[in-house]
């Protein structure tokens, strides 16, 4: 027989066999298929999250805030989560402006919300000078523009208009502290003047304000000279009474987060420079390293006993074939055409798995990527490539020709003459 004849061959044993265990052949693929997705979803998430978080563009070097921990102040300023660790004085806003290593200096004002997403009160800097990637800056959809720093106005991130449903011209009345509060609301009504386009950032989940609106806010008090104070309607704030959540620097050098660090962290008592900005955020997932080992190992897990169900799926089976492979025997087969059948009858298996394995990761990282940008604002890639969408299929391919040594050795040595009697 010819090699083509012989593959020929193989392909309509395989084909009748798939056939003809049709139920145990498809619940085992969609076994390696679950263990094949899980893999890959699992390994694009973590790597892509890791790289959005630890070095993904932020626009920012450093962030200057009160003392206490630099993660929850980076978490709290760039990716608007956690709350605030507390405020600053705005004279340290001034002096760290002044500085001639710093290029940009723009304040937050944090601590309110709108149905949960995170309200900004800055200056209109943020618009203007800021660039969320290098050489791009916010830009507001056609029909709206950015606030006026003395007006109740507010500019909104894309993901905040798209779920909420706020457009240009719709008033809100912000509400107190960063969980979603309908009851706890202040009196000021807001009107919304821009929505941002899309930026693929956590910007897009924000509200941003004049800073001034933030002082004023009624419930809200200044401490910046050590004292409270109230503002009042038409009266000007005195600058040391202003405070601000934090301070978002561009440094001109390197060299000048040296400096700062060593100023503000190492010698001084009264802020933190969380700089460089990634750096906090490599600590965190290095804390959480062990839960992405164990969910990895998980998925990888479950491809194995995906494999071992082909194992046992053929093996169970073979008690059943084994006539078949007789009258095959007999009619001329050599053994090792029997042995070839069932090894690529796992291969196969496998191997559909593998396809179905791509289908399953691409909708788990969809769920993922969702899900995340709405907490974070961080964009996942559904579609780009990585290795383990090779590795993976290509693993669990290996794994089902390993699995499938067992039965065709099985099947190899099973004797002609016992198999063809005719069984009652």
């Amino acid at each position: 027989m010819t090699l083509r004849g012989l593959l020929r061959a193989l392909c309509l044993i395989v084909r009748r066999n798939l056939a003809q265990h049709a139920l145990s052949s498809t619940v085992t693929a969609l076994a390696s298929a679950l263990g094949c997705g899980l893999v890959i979803a699992v390994v694009v998430v973590r790597e892509q999250a890791h790289d959005a978080f630890v070095g993904g563009p932020v626009g920012f070097d450093a962030v200057l805030g009160a003392r206490g921990s630099q993660l929850q102040l980076v978490l709290n300023t760039v990716f608007h989560l956690e709350t605030s660790p507390g405020n600053i004085p705005w004279s340290m806003y001034e002096d760290v402006r002044k500085d001639p290593q710093v290029e940009l200096a723009i304040p937050y004002a944090l601590g309110d919300n709108y149905r949960g997403w995170r309200i900004v009160g800055t200056t209109p800097e943020i618009f203007t000078r800021f660039e969320y990637r290098k050489g791009r800056r916010f830009q507001a959809q056609p029909g709206g523009r950015f606030f006026d720093p003395k007006l109740r106005e507010a500019v909104i991130g894309s993901l905040v208009a798209q779920r909420t449903g706020m457009r240009v011209g719709t008033a809100f009345h912000p509400q107190h502290g960063v969980a979603d509060d309908r009851e706890g609301h202040h009196e000021e009504e807001y009107v919304v003047v821009g929505v941002l386009e899309p930026t693929n950032s956590p910007s897009d989940r924000v509200i941003w304000i004049p800073i001034e609106g933030i002082f004023r806010m009624g419930g809200h008090v200044l401490h910046g000279a050590g004292e409270t104070f109230v503002p009042q309607p038409g009266e000007k704030i005195p600058e040391e009474a202003k405070e601000v959540s934090a301070v978002m620097l561009k440094l001109r050098t390197p060299m000048a987060g040296f400096r700062l660090d060593q100023k503000i962290n190492r010698e001084g008592t009264a802020a933190t420079l969380a700089w460089p900005i990634g750096k906090s955020l490599a600590e965190l997932f290095e804390k959480l390293g062990w839960m992405d080992r164990v969910l990895a190992l998980v998925a990888w897990l479950v491809m194995a006993v995906a494999a071992a169900s082909i194992l046992a799926s053929l093996y169970n089976a073979m008690n059943e074939r084994r006539r078949d492979f007789a009258i095959l025997r007999a009619l001329g087969a050599k053994r090792r055409v029997v042995f070839s059948a069932i090894l690529l009858e796992s291969t196969a298996i496998a191997g559909f798995g593998a396809l179905g394995g791509l289908g399953i990761s691409t909708a788990l990282i969809a769920g993922a990527a969702h899900v995340v940008r709405s907490q974070t604002g961080v964009v996942i890639q559904v579609f780009a490539f990585h290795p383990v969408q090779f590795l993976a299929p290509a693993a669990m391919v290996a794994l089902g020709a390993l699995v499938g040594i067992v039965p065709a050795l099985k099947a190899y040595r099973t004797p002609v003459a016992e198999n063809l009697v005719p069984q009652s």
